[in-house]
């Protein structure tokens, strides 16, 4: 029988294994292109496109950069292969990217979102040769990769970038957004917040936290998330979507009743809140004119 770790021990020691069961890695993916985007301390990165049928390299095509889940220590480009796939059957250059995490490379939050901004940039500089759009490339993600997405389209870097990192849209599904005292959100024990500010390898843990970032400056986005979630708790997701809100910024919140923590994941409960998220991704690009309807 499997033990099931309480949400504040999921949060600080990643996603178990068992709730990424399926995502191989490294990862096994046929149908896509693969890039390595940087090299850092022995460790190759690599992204993997999924090109749609009919693609050109002078094509000018909107596009997305996700990021997988498994609480910043563990997890598989695998996991969003599903989703990639399904953009680029809608005309998308969708894109699952490979980071270091702590399990494998000994690294904090921080670095795997340094990693991520690496990746965008490298997507907007090779915009020409992967036929997209250097001005709609999206940033999504689950959980920690969600987390990771958000602090792209909310944070700004360390130092001026001659590339941006800054996503054009978000697509986040259940994402730790809140990582800070906030206002409307249950308290963690300040034994629990200073694991966690280790982990984020940062000096204080709202430096990592997008809720406590969010500008007008922010990208449109989309946030999925389980109304049962009780390792990211439902009510992060929508005390961010009224950040968000407050400075006039577009969120779509999806709640989804009686989910939790992964819901969205292929393969989960028959493909039904995979469909439901897809179709309602779908619905929110063609408003923002990235595809046809």
């Amino acid at each position: 029988m499997k033990k099931i770790l309480s949400p504040l021990v999921l949060l600080l020691i990643g996603t178990p294994a068992f709730l990424l069961a399926g995502f191989a890695y490294p990862p096994t993916l046929p149908d896509a292109e693969s890039f390595t985007y940087k090299k850092v301390g022995g460790t190759e990165l690599n992204l993997y496109a999924f090109k749609p049928k009919g693609w050109k390299a002078s094509d000018k095509r909107s596009a997305v950069v996700f990021f997988f889940g498994g609480g910043w220590k563990a997890g598989s480009p695998e996991q969003f292969a599903e989703q990639c796939k399904y953009l680029a059957k809608r005309g998308m250059v969708a894109i699952t990217a490979d980071y270091r995490v702590s399990s494998r490379n000994h690294t904090t939050a921080l670095d795997c979102v340094n990693d991520a901004r690496d990746a965008v940039r490298w997507t907007r500089s090779h915009a020409a040769e992967l036929g997209i759009d250097p001005n709609r490339i999206a940033a999504g993600g689950g959980s920690a990769g969600g987390h990771i997405a958000a602090c792209l389209g909310t944070i700004a870097p360390d130092k001026k970038e001659k590339i941006s990192s800054r996503p054009d849209a978000m697509f986040l599904f259940n994402p730790a957004c809140v990582l800070a005292p906030m206002e409307g959100v249950p308290p963690r024990s300040p034994d629990v917040q200073e694991s966690l500010r280790q982990r984020l390898g940062v000096e204080h843990a709202e430096d990592l936290s997008p809720a406590h970032h969010v500008t007008g400056n922010a990208p449109p986005c989309i946030l999925f998330h389980g109304k049962s979630d009780t390792t990211v708790p439902f009510v992060t997701a929508k005390v961010f979507a009224q950040k968000m809100k407050q400075v006039g910024v577009r969120c779509d919140l999806k709640g989804f009743e009686g989910e939790a923590h992964g819901f969205f994941n292929y393969g989960r409960n028959g493909n039904r809140p995979f469909k439901k998220s897809m179709e309602q991704l779908n619905e929110f690009l063609v408003s923002l004119g990235w595809i046809k309807k």
